[in-house]
């Protein structure tokens, strides 16, 4: 299931701290929580910031397996599989299968390429999102 959230936002193109961008982007779309100032430290020592970023964005090509992810974020199965579960969701990782265990990585290795398939996604919804405003419409002009 594709689920993401969207906001009004503005990016921040005038910061070239990638730790605040970053923090930033992965809140505004519903990834961690991140409120105001304060929680920003908690923020960076959250593990799906640090997936997300150490593992994922720092080196995009890498295939990491749940073990590999498990020893270097230090946490547990559950936590890591719920950060998996939801960049899976937002469609921005492949997932190899050896065996039986798994590896991930950024889709292409590259997020910009990742992320247009999060765009694509973004368009077929709201695509149907339309198409039944356009049927309720029609609807309620026969009642």
């Amino acid at each position: 299931m594709f689920e993401i959230q969207i906001k009004k936002i503005s990016p921040m193109l005038h910061e070239n701290d990638l730790d605040r961008v970053l923090v930033h982007f992965l809140s505004s779309i519903g990834y961690i929580k991140y409120g105001d100032e304060k929680d920003f430290g908690n923020a960076l020592n959250s593990v799906g910031y640090k997936l997300f970023k150490e593992c994922f964005l720092m080196h995009p090509e890498k295939m990491w397996s749940v073990e590999e992810l498990l020893a270097y974020l230090n946490t547990s199965r559950p936590t890591l599989y719920r950060y998996l579960n939801k960049l899976k969701s937002y469609d921005l990782l492949e997932e190899e299968h050896r065996g039986i265990s798994k590896r991930y990585r950024l889709r292409y290795g590259d997020l910009t390429k990742a992320w247009s398939f999060v765009e694509a996604n973004v368009k077929i919804a709201m695509d149907n999102y339309r198409r039944a405003v356009e049927h309720i419409a029609r609807l309620s002009k026969e009642v």
